[in-house]
């Protein structure tokens, strides 16, 4: 095993790294391979091996065959068959010594390259790291590929390593779903999670209801957020002038799945219930509570027939999918409408069911049993735990983590999916820069940085993770090249998430690394994002010092950045950093990167302040949301700023005014007070009305020294930020900070006191 490490040094082309071999140390040299995901045990050489483009392969069984054609598909090669493995430059062959089904030997020597694996699945995968290799130096004349003597003994460290693709909100073709496949293939993925129903469209054929495709699969506008959040939400027959939609057709689909077997990927279809069913109630609204179209995206449960097209559809779902899981969905239902529907109520009455939540598990649990029946289990997002948890079923956790350790501690099986850090529908760089996305802000770092087994499991618990998956939701996707672009690099991210184990993982060494595979990814066709000039400033806040340490970094690789502390913008002229540094009281640090004397057109900024408030006691009147809770009550004085999302543990979330008080401990004098708001109406996350300030020196009588009013609109769709700032000359020990809520959310980070 290794630890890879940080060096500071340029980046080297992997063909003359090679001739560096000698005067570099394993673990040197490791980090410079330029593997993704990295494999968990390397043992570098202190040569290199020449594979010309027209080598032998030789292959030890029949169903190691593809992996020789999917050799031979390389340009400009002219790979051959080998007859005996004593004249072949690569070797692949089967081994029953290794332990994992996914796992492979893969070793190359002054003998060539030689490949074992338990089973075709773990050769494929020793056939990927060894493809990465040649992409990585390839030669444009192709004449040989040099490759550094290693020895590579891998195995995933979760069993299960998928991409979620959402194709209800935007309609995709079968060309585009192969590709996405294939490029999670070429990172080691092995699950391919399908959402192939919802509100935006149904798009699998069922042939018991053929109304599914003829009408639910098809709207009057191609903009789902157009016609979500502005259109009439209606559905329209196939072949209606202008409709847009789509569906595919049972053939389609068993080539789909057949050809990601081809690629050792399992897809897994999911079929929405009991909520997110809207287009299904338009189609047979027979199912719904009123019995009328539109009124209603859930199914009735106290209504028989709704088991009964659950049933059919399924019995055509298995019939095309092999997978051991099916997904039912399961989220954000609302329920609402269970609760006047006397068939829920009486349905509930006759179960003993106690709530509505109960109801839903009833659903879930009568789905999981039809599943049962055809040798299959349930899959569903983390509310089918509400109400109680079907006996088979395993939870796909989103809202955090917490349904997933809930769900493991009580012994059901887990993939962890948190919109935190897996949503790949968020922004990866500065909103102002980039497209429209439905909110948040995970970078490839963000992702990078995950660890799917959460820290308060025990070991025993922490068995029932299964692994991780990615989430590509398409509400702002509406063609290839924009969900190629959010996919990549952060698609990297969770390969390495999913395989790596943790010990092995190394942000400098993966920076470099993702350096390298983006412009080999570019060169395929692919619309990657290209990675962002913005530096991000972190401080930490040291209370007994009263100064803020602040580091810079950026998601590039060891690029020059220049600073200043003045406010002022970074020059040629500016210091390099070099490491952490100090500040106190407040202080404006911008940084930007530099090439050579040219500075980036991305000047990245940030207002620390160690001001008077910090560590003060804060008294609500109005608690915050449990589920946006940041730091609780220390929140607001603590001295963090948020970042670009409300999901980062910075921002406070409330559905109510926000009403504190600060406690400053004394009567003082105060001159200053700044809180700073986020906007983005997507999510439901708004600026407040206005914002007032007042202050007391016996937490009875408050004078109102200050009263800003919002000026951004709230009708407009863009991340916005403000910061309602005034200043006084008062002297007081409490200030009152109180903000009317306008709608949905208030987000609030921190309040800066002087």
């Amino acid at each position: 095993m290794y630890k890879l490490i940080s060096m500071k040094k340029k980046i080297i082309p992997a063909v003359i790294i090679a001739a560096l071999f000698s005067s570099c140390s394993n673990k040197e040299m490791v980090k410079e391979l330029q593997l993704i995901p990295m494999p968990n045990s390397i043992e570098m050489g202190t040569n290199y091996y020449n594979l010309n483009s027209n080598a032998s392969i030789y292959i030890d069984n029949i169903e190691l065959k593809p992996l020789l054609e999917l050799l031979q598909l390389r340009e400009n090669t002219n790979f051959t068959e080998a007859t005996q493995k004593s004249s072949a430059a690569v070797i692949i062959e089967i081994d029953s010594n290794i332990k994992s089904s996914e796992g492979y030997h893969l070793s190359i020597s002054e003998s060539g390259v030689e490949i074992k694996a338990k089973s075709a699945h773990g050769a494929f995968y020793g056939v990927q790291t060894l493809i990465q290799m040649l992409e990585d130096n390839r030669l444009k004349e192709d004449i040989k590929w040099t490759l550094p003597y290693v020895t590579i003994d891998d195995a995933p460290k979760y069993s299960y390593r998928g991409l979620h693709f959402d194709v209800s909100r935007h309609f995709f073709s079968v060309d585009f779903v192969k590709k996405c496949i294939d490029l999670s293939a070429q990172y080691k993925l092995n699950t391919f999670h399908w959402h192939i129903t919802d509100a935006g469209g149904w798009r699998i054929e069922i042939k018991k209801y053929p109304r599914l495709t003829s009408f639910a699969a098809w709207r009057g506008e191609k903009d789902y957020m157009k016609w979500w959040a502005e259109g009439d939400r209606t559905y329209v027959e196939e072949g209606t002038p202008g409709a847009y939609g789509g569906y595919y057709t049972q053939e389609e689909v068993a080539d789909i799945v057949k050809y990601a077997a081809s690629k050792y990927i399992t897809v897994i279809p999911e079929i929405e219930l009991p909520g997110h069913s809207d287009e299904v109630l338009a189609a047979y609204p027979e199912l719904s509570c009123v019995g009328k179209p539109y009124k209603s995206g859930e199914f009735c449960v106290g209504n028989e027939a709704s088991f009964e097209f659950i049933e059919g559809v399924m019995e055509e779902v298995v019939a095309l999918f092999p997978s051991t899981y099916i997904h039912i969905g399961g989220d954000e239902a609302s329920k609402e409408s269970w609760k006047k529907c006397a068939k829920c109520q009486k349905r509930m009455r006759q179960n003993g069911l106690k709530s509505e939540d109960e109801l839903q598990s009833y659903m879930i649990s009568r789905a999981s049993d039809i599943l049962a029946k055809h040798d299959r289990k349930l899959l569903g997002w983390d509310e089918i735990l509400e109400g109680g948890l079907a006996e088979d079923a395993t939870v796909m956790s989103w809202r955090g983590e917490s349904g997933g350790i809930t769900a493991a501690k009580a012994g059901h099986y887990v993939v962890m999916t948190p919109g935190s850090h897996l949503y790949l529908d968020s922004y990866q760089a500065d909103p102002a820069t980039q497209p429209l996305t439905i909110g948040g802000f995970t970078p490839y770092l963000k992702t990078y940085d995950y660890n799917p087994t959460p820290a308060q499991l025990t070991d025993e618990e922490a068995k029932y993770i299964l692994g991780a998956q990615a989430n590509v939701w398409t509400e702002y996707m509406q063609d290839e090249d924009r969900v190629e672009y959010m996919l990549f690099p952060r698609l990297l991210s969770l390969a390495e998430v999913a395989w790596t184990n943790p010990e092995n993982k190394d942000v400098e060494s993966f920076k470099f690394r993702v350096s390298q595979h983006i412009p080999i990814l570019q060169g395929k066709g692919i619309n990657t994002f290209t990675l962002s000039d913005n530096i991000d400033i972190t401080p930490t806040v040291d209370y007994e010092k009263k100064e803020i340490r602040v580091v810079l970094s950026s998601e590039k690789y060891q690029p020059t950045i220049r600073f200043t502390t003045d406010g002022s913008t970074p020059t040629k002229e500016s210091p390099i950093y070099i490491g952490e540094f100090i500040v106190k009281d407040s202080t404006k640090v911008q940084a930007a990167i530099f090439r050579g004397d040219t500075v980036s057109n991305i000047i990245s900024k940030s207002q620390l302040d160690y001001h008077k408030a910090i560590g003060k006691k804060v008294t609500y009147k109005n608690i915050y949301n449990s589920g946006y809770a940041a730091q609780k009550e220390a929140n607001f004085t603590d001295g963090y700023k948020g970042g670009l999302s409300y999901h980062d543990g910075k921002w406070q979330g409330f559905l109510r005014d926000i009403d504190v008080t600060i406690d400053m401990g004394e009567v003082m004098p105060l001159s200053y007070v700044s809180g700073r708001f986020m906007q983005l109406t997507g999510p439901g996350v708004y600026m407040p009305n206005f914002v007032k300030v007042s202050i007391s020196d016996d937490n009875k009588e408050f004078r109102e020294v200050l009263h800003i009013v919002n000026d951004i609109p709230t009708d407009s769709k863009e991340l916005y930020f403000k910061e309602f700032t005034g200043r006084f000359n008062e002297s007081a020990r409490y200030i009152r900070f109180y903000a009317e809520k306008h709608n949905g959310f208030l987000f609030l980070d921190e309040i800066v006191v002087y």
